[in-house]
């Protein structure tokens, strides 16, 4: 279910938290598949022999990977402020990588509104401080601040 948040309202949405996504698993296909597309082929992230033998135990998702999946979960939080026509990517404020992503393993994002600012008529800007969990972990993989532009009709 959509969080629905009227223009004239967006004051009220300040602070509001999120819940939190579905569990996505990040596999070695997957941790592969980013090495080959950014050219970033570290053992650490696609030689899993040679991972087994660093502190990790085992290969390791790119920071990047896991940040770059900030655009599916976003799209899975779900807010809206009403009459949103499309949504684009406006940047990052801060991030800050906690804890590496295993192989294997499952994450998840929740989300607190950090600001929402109408910048011009329709076009409004709105700041998330995004964390991903990681299943079963106390620390998170990451916290950040991420910006988008919802334009309404």
């Amino acid at each position: 279910m959509p969080t629905l948040i009227p223009p004239e309202r967006i004051g009220e949405f300040i602070g509001l938290e999120i819940e939190p996504t579905h569990w996505l698993e990040i596999d070695q296909q997957r941790v592969n598949n980013f090495a080959e597309c950014t050219l970033d082929r570290q053992f650490i992230h696609v030689d899993p022999e040679a991972a087994m033998q660093t502190p990790f135990g085992g290969t390791i998702a790119h920071g990047f990977l896991t940040l770059s999946l900030l655009s599916h979960f976003i799209e899975k939080l779900d807010i809206q402020i009403e009459g949103m026509h499309m949504v684009v990517n406006y940047g990052l404020e801060k991030v800050r990588f906690i804890r590496p992503v295993k192989v294997g393993s499952r994450v998840a994002v929740r989300a607190k509104i950090c600001d929402i600012n109408e910048k011009k008529q329709g076009q409004f800007l709105i700041r998330l401080q995004a964390t991903m969990d990681i299943e079963g972990e106390v620390r998170p993989a990451f916290v950040a601040e991420c910006l988008f532009l919802q334009l309404t009709k």
